[in-house]
């Protein structure tokens, strides 16, 4: 019996998947070899390349504007070379502090250049987006950057700012293909892979073409996004099990009726848990206001410690892996993925219902 897998990630991945790469584990598609095997520049490994990147743009509705680059590093290496390669001696990189992911982005940022702290939810322990109508951007803004969802506190922006001549980039590590958006709205985009996208390794990278003409030569090589634009992500040898992996997970996704189909079971998902915390007369306390809560990543706390840990047993006996709060926060989190089935949230919604029941003060 597989486990009901709410880590934050590396975080579930779907059955199907799996499945399916144990299968062609020792022998991909005939070639007497595994993926990870292959050469990288062999016409086998070039196809699932080409695959991935074909089944993203599909998905997403990615238009020939943008370069799609399978980078290593994950996302916090995007937090350097963003600046690296975005922000010059005369710009400023503007951030939006939504937690403990856009703070490094952040403290990256200022040891390239300068910045600006465009609008800040910290001083209320980022329990809420901050209001698209309070961000001030500064003069000479390079780009404006944002985390789409905050695993640690669970929040996640509902709309995006409209910007005119300032470049938006966002984090949307933690919940990329969740949920349908409009990539024409956004400048870059990138995910590392291990929580929505398939396992740890690969990072994706939705970058405009014209972005590319303020990377420089004087970058070092595998910093700048240039270097991997005209290669094709294949300068050096890519993470190929990754990618592969990644291909994977997207066809998954296409034939589970694509982003919108993902959208309406992850709607159902986070509506049966939150129905849980908000029907408990305060026994479950969310940490997210209302109208920032995130459909990935639910947190909350119990009445005391010693409820929580009695939570946290009794959930880890009936199957329930991973549901223990950042230590930055505490109390409990159940990240709920595209990968995550409505039946864990269902079962996990139960058990919470009755622990309530024979717990409540």
């Amino acid at each position: 019996m597989r486990a009901y897998n709410f880590n934050a990630g590396p975080s579930a991945l779907p059955l199907e998947v799996l499945q399916i790469a144990q299968q062609e584990l020792v022998n991909f598609q005939g070639t007497g070899m595994s993926v990870m095997e292959l050469s990288h520049r062999s016409k086998e490994y070039d196809a699932v390349h080409e695959k991935a990147k074909t089944l993203l743009k599909q998905l997403l509705n990615i238009s020939d504007e943008y370069e799609v680059l399978f980078l290593q590093g994950g996302a916090s290496l995007q937090f350097t070379m963003i600046p690296m390669n975005l922000l010059s001696k005369n710009t400023v990189a503007n951030y939006v502090l939504t937690g403990s992911w856009s703070e490094k982005a952040l403290a990256e940022a200022k040891k390239i250049g300068h910045v600006h702290v465009s609008a800040s939810s910290k001083e209320n322990q980022y329990k809420h987006i901050p209001s698209i109508n309070d961000l001030e951007i500064s003069d000479n803004a390079a780009y404006l950057h944002v985390t789409s969802n905050n695993t640690i506190y669970g929040t996640q922006w509902s709309e995006y700012p409209q910007l005119n001549n300032v470049e938006l980039i966002a984090d949307m590590s933690s919940d990329i293909l969740s949920h349908e958006i409009n990539v024409e709205q956004f400048s870059m985009i990138y995910a590392g892979a291990q929580k929505n996208l398939g396992p740890s390794g690969v990072t994706v990278v939705i970058l405009k073409k014209e972005l590319l003409t303020n990377s420089t030569n004087e970058l070092p090589t595998m910093l700048n996004y240039r270097t991997h634009a005209d290669k094709n992500s294949l300068y050096n040898t890519p993470p190929t099990f990754a990618i592969y992996t990644l291909s994977l997970v997207l066809e998954w996704l296409a034939n589970s009726g694509g982003v919108k189909g993902i959208e309406r079971v992850n709607n159902e998902k986070a509506s049966l848990l939150y129905s849980c915390i908000d029907y408990s007369n305060g026994f479950y306390k969310p940490h997210a206001k209302m109208d920032s809560r995130s459909k990935m990543n639910v947190t909350f706390t119990l009445p005391s410690e010693e409820l929580t840990k009695k939570f946290l047993v009794e959930a880890k006996e009936k199957g329930f892996i991973g549901l223990s709060g950042h230590r930055s926060v505490g109390g409990c989190r159940a990240s709920i993925y595209n990968a995550v089935p409505l039946e864990a949230c269902e079962t996990l919604a139960y058990f919470m219902n009755a622990f309530y029941k024979r717990n409540q003060l």
